[in-house]
């Protein structure tokens, strides 16, 4: 009989200076990663705690087996019972005081946590080939992170992202609307011609239209930072990817419905992968 290897998972943990805690986090490889001399592109995740509910042991084996995807590692952090906290924006907290401790945890990935990954793995050293993800206020905190540091990541894959996060609450018709922090975090960012964005969001992702315009707020939120970032110079679909996904709700069984064809996008050759018209 013969005996095969799906792939390789472990978990750990890491301890944050930063964060002052054990951080735990899950690792999955593709079969070969022990006989490898190359290193491997890497998938970073927020929420790694949902990895199970969103079906991912399945989806990375299944990926790991495709030709048609680049070899990479999956690397899945787990948050705790300050995800309100550690999640955010770095720059500052909202107007209710969340993500007070994402300036904390953004220092933790970038000077603890990639550091420690590109010594104790085989990972490539190569910003490029490093995807950041997350879904909900996981996306904002990975978008702010990776947009902010673009030198370490080469893609960024938000998942119904909390773009919402505000400085200060809504106000009815204000049509500007430059509240939400994350407006200005790309507005003042530098733009770095490499990085490419994958944004999705769901139809039913939630029933509020703060403007009354017919559009949820989660679907709004999201095209306006696609406007945002074409006005930094990003294009699209050339460096932006926009995912709508018809009656896909703001939950695990949705993000995970998806994620395949996010891998695809994150991994899969340039000429297997062809830009699709979308919004």
């Amino acid at each position: 009989m013969r005996f095969q290897i799906d792939f390789i998972s472990a978990k750990g943990h890491f301890f944050s200076e930063y964060l002052d805690r054990k951080v735990k986090f899950r690792f999955v490889a593709p079969p070969n990663y022990w006989k490898a001399t190359e290193k491997f592109p890497v998938l970073l995740m927020n929420d790694g705690q949902d990895f199970t509910a969103m079906n991912l042991e399945e989806t990375l084996s299944k990926a790991f087996s495709f030709q048609t995807l680049k070899p990479f590692i999956y690397i899945g952090i787990e948050c705790n019972e300050d995800r309100m906290h550690e999640y955010g924006i770095a720059s500052t907290a909202d107007f209710k005081g969340r993500g007070g401790r994402a300036y904390e945890y953004s220092k933790f990935i970038i000077e603890e946590f990639i550091p420690f990954l590109k010594i104790e793995f085989k990972v490539t050293t190569a910003g490029e080939d490093w995807v950041y993800c997350g879904m909900s206020l996981g996306g904002l905190s990975a978008f702010d992170i990776a947009y902010r540091n673009a030198n370490q990541f080469g893609k960024i894959g938000v998942f119904s992202g909390s773009f919402w996060w505000r400085k200060k609450a809504y106000v009815q018709k204000d049509l500007v609307d430059r509240s939400r922090i994350i407006l200005d975090v790309i507005k003042k960012g530098t733009y770095a011609p490499h990085l490419k964005f994958w944004l999705q969001t769901g139809t039913e992702d939630e029933k509020a239209d703060r403007n009354a315009n017919g559009v949820i707020d989660a679907i709004d939120d999201t095209l306006d930072v696609i406007k945002e970032l074409k006005a930094k110079g990003y294009t699209h679909p050339c460096a932006i990817e926009y995912i709508e996904i018809k009656d896909g709700r703001h939950d695990l069984p949705t993000w995970g419905k998806v994620f395949p064809q996010f891998l695809l996008w994150a991994f899969g050759e340039p000429s297997l992968t062809p830009p699709k018209e979308g919004n």
